[in-house]
């Protein structure tokens, strides 16, 4: 029983005493401190032992950045314990912005900014806050400290930095095979809501390439893609804050893939016969015609090298390879 006499009185005295003092509603942003109970010793007022409530009373204070309106954004309120709503209390201000970015109402201890804030600027700001007695123009309460954050709004899109982008693949790639990491940068607050939650997409580029929505890899999206028949790819992705959602902002950039060449075709002759006639007073080592092999592939791939098969007169004639133009030289070898 005494137990239950003594939790009422605490409960009545926090809420008569002005503990709790109304404040702004902001859903989702109260984070309370709670007064706590020291030994303290104000001068003149009270005796060394007598113990005290203790304080600053307030909000997780929170202010919007880019705030339009037309008077000065509410941010919150602070007060002590020792206020009694007599007038006898003033509350001061210090610390970032105090006076050019944020106000106090020295009587009532409500708090406003007064210009709009940029949260990529400047995240948060660090203030003091003080009560004094104005007839004796004596601190009330040791000097509080608190943060005041400036609370993120959906107003940058995300940004390639690296881009625009140049990769390259294997032709013949089986689907899946790995092409190229994107990554776009959002400025604003991953910690806050969706704003810099990133999902990518592909506008145009499809069906040859896909891309993860959360990593932003790139793969082949088609078996036996050819570089003969298709060489270069030109790939825009999109990247979308809200986690792709409507009325989300989106960044794009370009992604150039070429298919790299793969040994995968044949020389081939044109024609299955070349008619060639030769004086037979030809010296031995003239060149007597020359004949020509296509290949489709590129570079070393597309390097041809001519013989002469075995039985096929090669007693009598010899064959080499023209590097600058990649033809069958025949000459007379006998």
């Amino acid at each position: 029983m005494l137990t239950r006499n003594c939790l009422s009185l605490l409960l009545w005295v926090l809420f008569d005493g002005g503990l709790l003092t109304p404040l702004q509603p902001q859903p989702q942003q109260t984070l309370a401190t709670e007064p706590t109970e020291n030994v303290i010793h104000l001068p003149g007022r009270r005796s060394h032992f007598q113990r005290v409530k203790r304080g600053w009373v307030w909000n997780q204070f929170f202010v919007l950045e880019e705030y339009m309106g037309s008077e000065p954004q509410y941010v919150g309120k602070l007060h002590s314990d020792l206020d009694k709503g007599e007038g006898t209390v003033k509350y001061t201000l210090s610390g970032d912005g105090a006076g050019t970015v944020f106000t106090i109402d020295e009587t009532t201890g409500d708090i406003h900014a007064i210009r709009s804030l940029d949260r990529e600027e400047k995240p948060f700001y660090t203030l003091r806050a003080q009560a004094v007695d104005i007839e004796t123009r004596k601190p009330l309460e040791p000097e509080s400290e608190f943060i005041i954050k400036v609370q993120d709004i959906n107003d940058n899109e995300p940004k390639f930095l690296d881009g625009p982008y140049v990769a390259s693949v294997p032709e013949m790639s089986p689907v899946g095979a790995y092409v190229l990491q994107v990554k776009a940068t959002d400025a604003d607050d991953p910690t806050y809501g969706n704003s810099a939650r990133v999902v990518y997409s592909i506008l145009q580029g499809q069906p040859y390439f896909s891309i993860d929505p959360k990593t932003g890899v790139i793969r082949t999206a088609l078996p036996n893609m050819d570089r003969e028949v298709k060489e270069q790819y030109q790939v825009l992705i999109q990247a979308k804050d809200m986690g792709g959602q409507l009325g989300g902002l989106a960044g794009t950039t370009i992604v150039n893939i070429t298919l790299t060449d793969v040994n995968d075709n044949p020389p081939r002759f044109p024609k299955s016969i070349f008619h060639l006639k030769v004086p037979e007073s030809s010296p031995i080592g003239s060149a007597i015609g020359r004949i020509r092999a296509v290949d489709p592939d590129f570079g070393q791939n597309a390097e041809i090298e001519y013989n002469i098969v075995p039985g096929d007169g090669g007693n009598l004639f010899d064959i080499v390879t023209d590097e600058d133009t990649q033809e069958g030289v025949i000459k007379l070898k006998k």
